[in-house]
């Protein structure tokens, strides 16, 4: 795992430990910010169930203002504290040991990007989609990672489904607000 372009370009990053966390393979983080390359840039970012704090990390890489990392793993938050450190974002970084639900019901922040991660067979992506609402901005995107066998909703709120990329077993869905 690397970061891939922007201020930290080519720094890896530390792997995840274990089997829990299942990073973005770099072809389709490549996909994801080829889709996003116009719209990070001064952004405020949400990394949920943040992992290793890839997505994030890449976004702060390439201007973004600001990144949350959400994470209920212990593992996983020191993980992501490491990346930090090792890509020199600190300054623009604030991580949260917590589960989704938690963090957005307590959070007043508003964020323009947030990257949705669940464990594939948690059954999570939806209630976690549905629990960033309220904290998205009026022109906010969200970024979900799941498997072919995971259909998301069309419409959430005043989100829908933007487009949808194939990556082998690995599907994203970008919703967006407003009209399309």
């Amino acid at each position: 795992m690397r970061i891939i372009t922007g201020t930290a370009r080519g720094k890896r990053l530390s792997p995840p430990d274990g089997r829990d966390v299942r990073p973005t393979p770099e072809r389709v983080k490549e996909g994801i910010f080829s889709a996003l390359q116009f719209d990070i840039e001064g952004r405020r970012v949400l990394d949920l169930f943040a992992g290793s704090g890839q997505l994030g990390l890449e976004a702060l890489s390439r201007g973004a203002e600001s990144a949350v990392f959400v994470d209920a793993s212990d593992t996983s938050v020191k993980n992501i504290k490491k990346n930090i450190e090792i890509t020199g974002l600190g300054d623009k970084a604030r991580v949260f040991h917590t589960d989704y639900a938690a963090f957005a019901a307590a959070s007043r922040d508003t964020f323009d990007i947030v990257f949705i991660d669940p464990p594939y067979s948690a059954g999570l992506l939806m209630p976690a989609v549905k629990a960033t609402l309220p904290l998205m901005s009026d022109y906010g995107t969200i970024v979900c990672e799941h498997p072919p066998e995971i259909t998301p909703e069309q419409a959430v709120g005043a989100f829908s489904v933007d487009r949808f990329y194939r990556y082998g077993k690995v599907i994203i869905t970008v919703y967006r607000k407003g009209e399309i």
